[in-house]
């Protein structure tokens, strides 16, 4: 039972609940009035016994005449039948021996004393009667009996039965009549508190409603609405209180979220506005460091050296400052360029390009026989690739295979042409991603490892801007990587051309 109510609502549990208190609080009345009314039926049986015993002591002394016992008599004239209920057994034990056993009977209208039958075991039932209290006993000729032994004159033994089959009866049409008005009472009880117990959970579905709204909602980033509110309920009540506890948790979240979208605006704002402004500086201190080291005048090693450090890292600079400028753009949400890309031939290039800048890793193309195509804008979709291969390059020893896979998804051959992908897959069988910075990888600035990186000149935001561009053109990257091996897997809607 507890766990099949486990994975019920609370309205389940309680309208269950209801029931089986019903159905036991039935089961306990029913058991009560049954035990009740048998024990009253018997006391008046018992009471009956005595007053049948009184009545038959005279025919239990009379000598049996031939014939008497089974020639009918009408009632109330023949003394051996005087008052005496139908169905009464009277039974004389003499010497350890049933001398008379004679019931009365009820024959066409006429009632008489017939001899019983009497079989051994019930011959020894009736000899091992004790004078005292009533008992209950089976008599395999006559059924049910109740039967009171009392002691006679000349140490003989009396026993008077009467029959249980109307006591029986009784309780069993009290039995059937529980049953049925139980089982009616049951039902229409069961409705109606089933009936209450969903009216008076209706408050907590609306806040369950409204917190299935809020769920919906893209909380996560950008400018969200939270105009949800659960309706104002009677705060007396438990449910009244959880709406209003919940109403002002909405109204903190709500106030928390314009807080960072205000902040996260106003950084995009600073990170676009310092980027643009960056970008003349460093192009000026490029020029000069590149004049100062085209002069024909001799210039010390040590400042030959100075200026090409400078000119280098302006380079690196102007790298980091069009990285962030470009997710800026990302973040604000200015459309790409749309027009048809052939991303077999995009991927030979990029592929290409990186077999000359790693000569020592192992590079493989796996392509399909049929161009593919998507839409797009091929400049940010060829930075998007050449990040993924160049992280491969970068974090992964000597001797590395690469593994670049472009496939039409097979999910999608059948369907509409609009639901059709591109799949693009970088697979390399390195050492992996730790496990505890899988979860961190397209964040920003975020560096397997420091030191190697920044020695590399990487800046920590090739897959966060890989994961900007490809979300921008409505699709999905992805990363997988279990021990040994990582792969990079995107997943792009297909162009016309597919």
């Amino acid at each position: 039972m507890r766990d099949w109510l486990a994975g019920r609502t609370l309205r389940t549990r309680l309208i269950a609940g209801v029931f089986v208190l019903l159905a036991v609080s039935c089961t306990i009345i029913g058991f009560a009035t049954s035990i009740t009314l048998q024990g009253f039926l018997f006391g008046r049986l018992d009471e009956q016994l005595v007053q049948a015993g009184s009545r038959l002591d005279v025919s239990r002394e009379r000598p049996d005449r031939p014939g008497d016992s089974d020639r009918p008599s009408a009632p109330g004239r023949d003394p051996d039948v005087q008052g005496q209920t139908v169905g009464t057994l009277a039974v004389r034990v003499s010497d350890r021996s049933i001398e008379q056993a004679v019931v009365v009977r009820d024959t066409a209208g006429q009632i008489s004393l017939s001899k019983v039958a009497l079989t051994p075991a019930d011959r020894s039932t009736l000899l091992n009667l004790t004078p005292g209290q009533p008992t209950t006993v089976r008599l395999s000729s006559l059924g049910e009996y109740r039967l009171r032994a009392t002691g006679g004159p000349g140490g003989d033994t009396q026993v008077t039965g009467l029959s249980l089959q109307e006591i029986e009866s009784t309780v069993h049409r009290l039995e059937v009549t529980e049953l049925i008005v139980f089982a009616v009472a049951l039902l229409l009880t069961g409705l109606a508190g089933a009936g209450w117990v969903t009216l008076s959970l209706r408050p907590l579905r609306r806040v369950t409603m409204t917190a299935k709204q809020v769920t919906s909602l893209p909380l996560g980033s950008g400018e969200v609405d939270l105009r949800h509110r659960v309706p104002e309920t009677d705060p007396r009540t438990e449910v009244g209180q959880l709406g209003v506890a919940f109403n002002q948790m909405l109204g903190h979240v709500e106030t928390a979220l314009e807080e960072r979208e205000t902040s996260e605006v106003r950084l995009r704002r600073f990170v676009a506005d310092a980027s643009h402004e960056l970008r003349t500086p460093l192009a000026g201190i490029r020029s000069y460091a590149e004049l100062a080291r085209r002069s024909t005048e001799d210039v010390p090693d040590e400042v030959s050296h100075a200026l090409g450090r400078v000119e280098s890292e302006a380079v690196r600079m102007g790298r980091l400052v069009d990285d962030l400028l470009l997710l800026a753009r990302l973040d604000t949400g200015r459309p790409l360029e749309q027009e048809e890309v052939d991303l077999s031939r995009l991927v030979i290039e990029v592929t290409s390009d990186a077999r000359v800048a790693g000569p020592d890793h192992r590079w493989s193309l796996d392509l399909p026989d049929e161009p593919l195509v998507v839409r797009g804008d091929e400049h940010r979709l060829h930075q998007v690739v050449a990040n993924l291969l160049s992280n491969a390059r970068i974090h992964t020893p000597a001797g590395t295979s690469v593994v670049v896979r472009l496939s039409a998804d097979p999910a999608g051959q059948t369907g509409r042409q609009a639901g059709r992908r591109v799949i693009l897959s970088v697979r390399d069988d390195g050492p992996g991603i730790p496990a505890e910075l899988q979860a961190h990888v397209f964040e920003r600035f975020v560096r397997a490892d420091d030191s190697r990186s920044r020695v590399k000149g990487s800046t920590g935001l090739g897959l966060a801007i890989a994961q900007a561009v490809v979300k921008a053109h409505g699709g999905s990257l992805t990363l997988i990587s279990r021990g040994a091996g990582t792969e990079f897997r995107i997943s792009l809607p297909a162009g016309n051309g597919v």
